[in-house]
């Protein structure tokens, strides 16, 4: 049973309202503020404050930007402070990679900058390497992005689901671009195809930032799934309204387990590729699970005039068919792929963590109607020790695998 994060944002979402609610939830602060160091960010200070919304108590997570020479739009009043350094989204992207974050959280992060990046491109009709303006480069967006992805790590989230934000309308905010509408355009171009709320008019109540984390995090938004809930938080923004409490809730849980495996429709990407160095093919394999892919796999092929190819097969939800298909187009010689909605029927996942005389190690357990029916050793969690004491990676996971059954025989 994967744990999930849910989130209800009727009162819309902003960056620092998605970190405050998981802080809420039981996140550690020291785990974001640490996370958000390692990236070099060295600019700006995170804290966290109990506040009331509507007298509810709720977390608001804040910001504080050292830089006084930028412009100083503070996210539609969700709670930042200070100004912005700029920065385009290959600095970013290379933050990201160098921070202390694991492989998953690197992932979600670089996947909400780059959706977050597109979106403005296409507003502003610039390629998104090209688009150098607070929206994307603001430290505190970074700050939100980088300690959205370190709480929800930290709290062992490994599926999230959103109900449709509300974004505001009828209005308008002042930005380093003049006047712009409610919502703002680039939130337009992030929710396309989502199903989203009017909400409160004059105010506006999801911003870019907090619609790229919901949106690159959660495959598609609707109702939440049945679980069995373990913690709730709320994360409050900037603003008092006495129309609605301004408050972003997530609660979390294990979806509740079922008699099988669980089943669900995505997408099949296929792409008969040639002409192709072996490192750009490993270049693919990191770059398009950051776009959203769930698998990735490559089949050897004999093409026309008997050259040698091979066959790309993507796994990807619905909602990222474009991000995935634009970064296949991107990064290969390919002039078309095929397409094809797939059911895939998955195992309860969930993680069992094991001490190993040279340090801890995550076990990834498959359960079948609740029985473990597969159990495989975290990679990253085997290579970091095989690197720090100079061992055989095989020698670690097949330690962490006699300790794992050990554990098993002990229940």
């Amino acid at each position: 049973m994967p744990r999930t994060a849910h989130f209800e944002p009727s009162s819309g979402a902003s960056g620092d309202m998605v970190v405050g609610a998981l802080l809420d939830a039981g996140a550690s602060l020291e785990a974001v503020r640490s996370a958000i160091a390692s990236t070099g960010l060295d600019e700006v200070s995170v804290r966290a404050e109990r506040v009331a919304r509507g007298g509810l108590a709720a977390t608001q997570f804040i910001v504080e930007v050292s830089h006084h020479d930028h412009d100083d739009h503070d996210h539609g009043g969700h709670g930042h402070h200070g100004h912005h350094h700029h920065r385009g989204l290959n600095e970013i992207l290379a933050m990201i990679e160098r921070s202390a974050l694991s492989a998953r959280g690197k992932g979600r992060a670089a996947a909400a900058f780059r959706l977050l990046a597109e979106a403005e491109g296409r507003v502003h009709g610039k390629p998104p390497e090209s688009v150098h303006f607070h929206e994307v480069g603001a430290a505190d967006s970074i700050a939100d992005i980088v300690g959205a992805a370190a709480a929800l790590e930290d709290l062992g989230i490994e599926a999230v689901s959103s109900a449709p934000p509300a974004l505001g309308h009828d209005g308008f905010i002042e930005c380093a671009h003049g006047r712009l509408p409610i919502p703002p355009p680039a939130v337009v171009e992030i929710l396309k195809g989502r199903a989203v709320k009017p909400g409160l008019a004059g105010v506006e109540q999801t911003t870019p930032t907090g619609a790229a984390l919901l949106a690159s995090l959660a495959p598609s938004f609707g109702p939440m799934s049945e679980l069995e809930l373990e913690k709730a938080g709320s994360g409050a923004g900037g603003r008092e309204d006495e129309r609605a409490p301004n408050l972003l809730r997530v609660f979390v849980g294990r979806t509740a387990a079922g008699g099988g495996a669980a089943g669900e429709q995505v997408m099949e990407i296929t792409a008969t590729l040639d002409n192709l160095s072996g490192e750009v093919l490993g270049y693919l394999f990191e770059r398009l699970p950051a776009e959203g892919a769930l698998e990735v796999s490559l089949l050897p092929a004999t093409l026309k005039k008997s050259r040698q190819g091979v066959h790309l097969v993507v796994l990807a939800p619905r909602e990222r068919l474009d991000q995935v298909a634009r970064a296949i187009f991107r990064e290969t010689p390919t002039l078309g792929l095929r397409y094809r909605p797939v059911e895939r029927i998955k195992l309860d996942r969930d993680f069992v963590t094991v001490a190993t005389r040279w340090g801890q190690v995550r076990i990834k357990c498959g359960r079948l109607g609740g029985e473990l029916v597969t159990a495989s050793p975290e990679y990253e969690d085997c290579r970091a020790i095989a690197e720090a004491q100079g061992l055989p990676l095989r020698e670690v996971q097949a330690e962490a695998m006699r300790m794992f059954g050990v554990e098993q025989r002990a229940k």
